[in-house]
């Protein structure tokens, strides 16, 4: 969008009504886009049949997860390296534009744990400008993947790699906390694991007591909070609370968000423009597809959870639209990568919101408190902000061992290497090479389960269901039947009727179990029949299924084989055979 508006002759920094107006012409561009790609947001539906009483509910969970929402967000923001007000500004923006275009109906939208490696590593190594231009890309992508209809993508993804990959981000999020938790006398934690885990073992003997204690405590009192309770009264939102008042009533020696920040600026969120590096928009291109994948992953599932819970059924699409809207807008006020929000979407569910109006109220009380109460949070101590980050990375993950045991070895295999890449190295190597190893995994399973079988007299006596019952294989005639897949992993299965068929003039192959061909498969099948038809021999085709057969046909391998040489089943392919044989003629 910056680009645009310097086609526009519009300065980045320009926040007068040209700039709003060239923001609002290109918006209006995009939106003709996507109305014709099917664009419907969830809430026009909803508010056909808005009532009062729909209303009362939706305020009632927004202002719940609002609350929820706003230590979440200050300490998601504090633990990217960008500062507390940032992850409020996100909340607010990106939390309210996806509630009004996306595809879910009760999904929140706000920063999230998830995004905390990836953020900070961004911001260590092109700092928070680029950051902003990386959100923008990723916003970007994500509408490109809604507009082509990517939405199912999260089908590809399988359980050990995304718990692999969550599960590393909370050991990750856990580690770099552990300066705030412990009051140790680090500027600014490294990005890398290796360099964290220097940092620990060089001061993790020079804690600070006053700040243990406070963040301890915290930690204990938001892991032991009352179920029954945490419904009026969230955990971390009375954690936060009771620690800075503690921190104010006993003027207790600990780090503030006043000591370090300066507090949180009063008032709203401010434009501005992005300042476009070309020297490293290449550089950004990596991260920005990390950011947008994994926003794309944690949004569809925090959709799917929410389904559910609710019996309801989003759009992927269109959701990924909302989503890539909301992180195009948010970096202009200074906000960071956004996504669907699983623990404040279920918060928002069990205190009764019935539409995206929840969400959009719990990102206006957001707001409120901005206006009206940011002074306060200058008291805020920065343990507390460490101890619900760490309970969230504790929550986080799945820390079942027995389950990884229950799995098969491979899948065991993609959970841990994507788990110690995500933690060792980056989240985009390990989803890169997590996907490889599944890919790889599904292929050689796919493979064994790909047979060519012949068809022997004797099956018809073993079964009496078998296709083979009933009917004759005249002398000089070979019947096999294909079983699973015929794809670049398997093609080879069909040398083996050179093997088993060197007597046969006319081979026949049952094709109604192969479920799929594809163009490795096809140049198998049509190099058997140059083979054959060098031998002297003839091959026929038959029971190929729909899909199959207009694969058959859209090929050259018809022609070669002859439409009389494939057939619609088993027993007219028997026929042909008997003709071939009978008429001495069984190439041609």
């Amino acid at each position: 969008m910056s680009l645009a508006l310097r086609e526009a002759g519009v300065d980045d920094g320009n926040t007068n009504a040209q700039a709003r107006h060239s923001l609002l012409q290109l918006a209006i561009t995009e939106s003709r886009t996507m109305l014709s790609t099917g664009f419907r947001p969830r809430l026009v539906d909803t508010l056909k049949s808005y009532n009062r009483q729909l209303l009362r509910d939706d305020i009632m969970a927004g202002i719940t997860v609002g609350i929820v929402a706003l230590p979440l967000a200050m300490a998601f923001a504090m633990a990217s390296g960008v500062t507390p007000q940032a992850g409020i500004f996100t909340a607010v923006i990106a939390g309210f534009l996806a509630a009004v275009l996306g595809g879910s109906r009760l999904s929140v939208t706000g920063p999230t744990g998830a995004f905390i490696v990836i953020i900070y590593g961004i911001v260590a190594k092109y700092g928070v400008a680029n950051l902003l231009i990386c959100t923008f890309m990723s916003g970007v992508m994500l509408v490109l993947m809604g507009i082509f209809r990517l939405g199912q993508v999260i089908r590809f993804f399988p359980l050990p790699l995304i718990t692999g990959f969550t599960n590393g981000i909370a050991v990750l999020i856990f580690l770099t906390q552990l300066k705030d938790f412990f009051g140790l006398p680090v500027e600014k934690m490294p990005a890398g694991f290796f360099a964290v885990m220097q940092v620990l073992r060089e001061q993790l003997g020079n804690f600070h007591w006053p700040t243990l204690l406070l963040s301890g405590a915290s930690l204990l009192l938001i892991l032991l909070w009352p179920k029954r309770l945490n419904r009026l009264l969230p955990a971390p939102f009375v954690a936060l609370i009771l620690a800075t008042l503690a921190t104010a009533l006993f003027s207790l020696p600990v780090a503030t968000l006043g000591s370090k920040f300066g507090g949180i600026p009063q008032g709203l969120p401010s434009f501005g423009g992005l300042d476009l590096d070309p020297t490293h928009l290449s550089d950004l291109l990596a991260p920005a597809f990390t950011i947008a994948l994994l926003g794309a992953i944690e949004s569809l599932l925090c959709a799917v959870v929410a389904d559910s819970m609710t019996s309801d059924k989003h759009d992927s699409n269109q959701e990924l639209i909302g989503q890539g809207i909301a992180n195009m807008v948010a970096p202009f006020f200074g906000g960071i990568p956004a996504t669907g929000a699983v623990a404040r979407t279920a918060t928002n569910i069990s205190n009764g919101g019935k539409s995206p109006v929840a969400a959009m109220v719990h990102a206006l009380l957001l707001l409120l408190i901005l206006l009206v109460a940011a002074p306060l949070a200058a008291s805020i101590p920065l343990a507390v902000l460490a101890a619900i980050l760490i309970s969230v990375a504790l929550k986080m993950g799945d820390w079942d061992i027995r389950k990884a045991f229950q799995f098969p070895k491979r899948d065991t295999a993609v959970l841990i290497v994507t788990f110690v890449l995500t933690v060792v190295f980056d989240l985009t190597v390990a989803v890169q090479i997590g996907l490889l190893m599944a890919a790889v995994f599904f292929i050689r399973s796919m493979a064994s389960h790909t047979s060519v079988n012949r068809l022997l007299p004797e099956y018809a006596q073993l079964f009496e269901r078998h296709t083979i019952a009933g009917k004759h294989v005249p002398d000089g005639c070979a019947a096999f039947r294909v079983e699973g897949a015929l794809f670049f992993g398997a093609a080879d299965s069909v040398e083996i009727i050179h093997q088993q068929a060197e007597q046969a003039r006319v081979i026949i192959l049952q094709l109604h179990r192969l479920v799929m061909l594809d163009t490795t498969g096809l140049l198998a099948l049509d190099s058997l029949n140059d083979k054959l038809r060098v031998q002297g021999k003839t091959l026929i085709l038959c029971g190929a299924t729909d899909e199959v057969l207009d694969m058959l046909k859209g090929s050259r391998l018809v022609d070669d084989l002859g439409a009389d040489n494939l057939q619609p089943d088993l027993a007219a392919a028997l026929q042909r055979a008997e003709q071939l044989l009978t008429s001495g003629v069984v190439w041609g």
